[in-house]
């Protein structure tokens, strides 16, 4: 056993079990498409929303007193090593919290579902936004996606991650228009070529469904069982030489 202290006073125990394989979920034939966002972390393709609890958000004013009070306090003395150990007890509670949310989603839709698709999403580029960021790292987008990776390859079931790059929100998921521009402000709007009213994250959750499920059948981007590469659906192009450098000149 190896018995570990966090910052907060919280002790840990961590030991390995040899055991057999989990039994596999039942197979229930349904598959799903899932939009994450930030007002409601997850939007399905059948219309479901999962409300985003905002653990984050929510004990954002005791962790700002707590880092106020630490700042007051002396480099070294007793009084701030008190205040940072509130200050890691109030951090704490939220990464428990995000973390049970998470865990207790997954295993509901890897449950529900047999084939789950997802975008191949950039969060490292995403928190570089100063308005967004701390509100996307109070998500925990790549560690759901990682949950769901090895849930389902433990349960028996599949993840389809498509590409980052494909238009979900531009798409019509009706008649196929794409748009030529989308403000994100723009949550409902009528597609122009059918005259469907579309809820924009209902409509990229059904596109992402659809592109996973033609890149399934192409066997792209599929991921039974953490393969740690992928392939994607979209065609891909081979780089032209440019001429002018490899002569060494300019163009």
């Amino acid at each position: 056993m190896t018995l570990s202290r966090e910052r907060d006073g919280m002790w840990y125990v961590s030991f390995a079990v040899d055991t057999d394989d989990p039994e596999p979920f039942a197979q229930t034939g349904d598959v799903v498409g899932i939009d994450l966002g930030i007002k409601d972390f997850a939007v399905t393709s059948d219309g479901q929303r999962i409300a985003n609890p905002r653990h984050l958000e929510r004990k954002r004013r005791n962790l700002a007193r707590y880092e106020r009070r630490k700042a007051r306090t002396c480099r070294g003395s007793a009084n701030r090593k008190k205040a940072a150990r509130k200050v890691a007890v109030a951090h704490g509670k939220v990464r428990r919290a995000r973390e049970d949310f998470l865990h207790k989603t997954s295993t509901e839709l890897v449950r529900r579902y047999d084939t789950i698709v997802v975008e191949d999403l950039n969060v490292s580029g995403m928190v570089r936004n100063r308005s967004l960021a701390r509100h996307i790292s109070g998500c925990g987008w790549g560690t759901f996606r990682t949950y769901l990776e090895y849930k389902t390859a433990r349960w028996g079931k599949r993840i389809v991650v498509i590409d980052r790059w494909h238009p979900t929100s531009k798409l019509c998921s009706t008649c196929g228009h794409l748009l030529a521009r989308l403000s994100l402000r723009t949550r409902h709007g009528t597609c122009p070529d059918c005259g469907t009213l579309h809820d924009r994250d209902t409509n990229a959750a059904k596109n992402i469904l659809a592109e996973g499920l033609s890149a399934s059948a192409c066997g792209a981007d599929v991921r039974r069982t953490g393969t740690s590469r992928t392939r994607s659906a979209v065609k891909q192009e081979v780089p032209r030489s440019d001429p002018g450098r490899a002569s060494g000149g300019r163009t």
